[in-house]
């Protein structure tokens, strides 16, 4: 018995030793990412709102981290192509995808087939930037508010269009929720890019048109073009003048934006990890000054919980009003 005994307590602080070394593996393993440099996959083209922003926040992770933070960008099917290609990766945290309220929240709505979903296979780990569409005018239409709009547009029914950057962009989606609640007549007219939709505004070929915070800016200084509203509750840091729509009494708190997601399964303490260093980078100074210059909201300072819970509840709206105008798209 007493031999059967010694043998059993062996067997036990071997095992408790080989368990000890593995946790003490895992640990020293976690503690060391990383240790080479980190993939940072954008689903849109060089050059793009998406890539300029990822860049600065490549640049600022890759000092903080020690290592390099090299970004790829994989642009095509509104961000699918891109976006499959982290689920794909290994959930090792070198692959991380810099990503738009578009590809992570409209895309599942608009499309009908889609290979990922946003809550399954992704793990938030950032919001780095905030701001709403801004709805536009040619400086020689009539109008100057939202109210002025609404009642120009039902004065003509189905003889005016307004324009946006894609079909199933964020700006068709609030224009057909506006034409819900008021009863508009309007078409769509779906450009390739939000400078070729801009230059149509200012030249008058079109009267009306969303476009992103940014992109409108020096057209908006030049005065060929009007802005009368933008979505969200805070106004735009470059032109405070232009109203945000629930202050003319048209309420819509979902607003575009740009974050960082890791595959699913990737270890909790380097999604922790990502999420504090990011968002130490936005509680810095030079992002405030960078979201300022791009005419966007001051950098929010979200958890990565926060964050889901942001993604959960825009996949909910974009959803609910695409599926009530019926648009469904093939990709």
């Amino acid at each position: 018995m007493a031999g059967r005994m010694q043998k059993l307590a062996a067997l036990v602080l071997s095992a408790g030793a080989f368990l000890s070394t593995g946790v003490s593996q895992a640990l020293h393993a976690q503690e060391a990412w990383p240790t080479r440099p980190i993939q940072m996959i954008v689903p849109s083209s060089a050059g793009s709102g998406p890539d300029a922003l990822a860049r600065v926040m490549a640049q600022h992770l890759s000092e903080a981290l020690k290592q390099p933070v090299v970004v790829d960008n994989r642009p095509g099917a509104s961000g699918v192509i891109g976006t499959n290609v982290v689920v794909k990766a290994p959930n090792d945290g070198y692959t991380v995808l810099y990503t738009t309220a578009t590809n992570m929240a409209i895309a599942p709505a608009v499309l009908k087939s889609i290979p990922y979903d946003p809550r399954k296979n992704f793990v938030p780990i950032a919001q780095t930037a905030v701001g709403g569409v801004l709805l536009l005018v040619n400086a020689d239409l009539p109008v100057h508010n939202m109210r002025e709009l609404v009642e120009f547009v039902k004065a003509n029914p189905e003889q005016h269009s307004y324009g946006t950057w894609a079909v199933g962009s964020s700006g068709q989606l609030m224009m057909e929720w506006l034409k819900k609640q008021t009863g508009m007549k309007i078409n769509h007219v779906a450009y390739k890019t939000s400078t070729q939709l801009l230059t149509e505004l200012s030249a008058g070929v079109l009267k009306i048109g969303w476009a992103d915070p940014g992109s409108p800016v020096p057209f908006l200084r030049s005065g060929k073009i009007r802005g009368i509203a933008i979505a969200g509750n805070v106004r735009a840091p470059q032109f405070p003048d232009i109203q945000t729509m629930s202050e003319q009494g048209f309420r819509f708190d979902t607003v575009g934006w740009f974050g960082m997601f890791a595959p699913a399964g990737t270890n909790p303490a380097i999604v922790k990890r990502l999420s504090d260093e990011v968002n130490k980078i936005q509680g810095s100074p030079q992002l405030a000054a960078t979201m300022k210059s791009m005419n966007f909201e001051p950098p929010p300072l979200k958890t990565s919980a926060q964050f889901g819970e942001i993604v959960s509840r825009d996949l909910q709206v974009w959803a609910r009003i695409a599926g009530d105008a019926g648009i469904r798209i093939d990709f």
